[in-house]
């Protein structure tokens, strides 16, 4: 199934996070994301042509992690917004992590007013 049709299911702790092998085939389904240099996180950062823009698209993720019961760390300003996900229990990457993140490039893809994807 396509990462972006799936749930998140909830991480009460107490597993390991996934390793590099286990990132890989996940991170080759959401493309945009990049892994951070020890493999804790994936982020992404998409840029808008204003600020409004950027903080309806933080609107949007919002909602999404919240119905997700999964919630990313977002930065923005004036035409940037900048999303990192990972599992603060389990201090790494689950899969989770990635299903939220294809969820959140399907709505880069829908908001018109993107400008680019880093």
């Amino acid at each position: 199934m396509a990462l972006d049709k799936e749930s998140c299911v909830p991480c009460r702790g107490g597993i390991p996070s996934l390793t590099r092998d286990e990132v890989a085939p996940l991170l080759a389904q959401t493309p945009g994301w990049a892994l951070s240099p020890d493999g804790v996180w994936i982020e992404r950062t998409v840029t808008f042509p204003d600020f409004k823009a950027a903080m309806a698209f933080v609107t949007q993720v919002g909602e999404l992690a919240e119905g997700q019961g999964h919630h990313p760390d977002i930065t923005f300003g004036w035409g940037y917004a900048k999303v990192v996900l990972y599992t603060h229990k389990i201090k790494g990457l689950h899969a989770n992590d990635f299903i939220m993140a294809a969820k959140i490039a399907k709505l880069v893809t829908s908001v018109p007013s993107v400008l680019s994807k880093r």
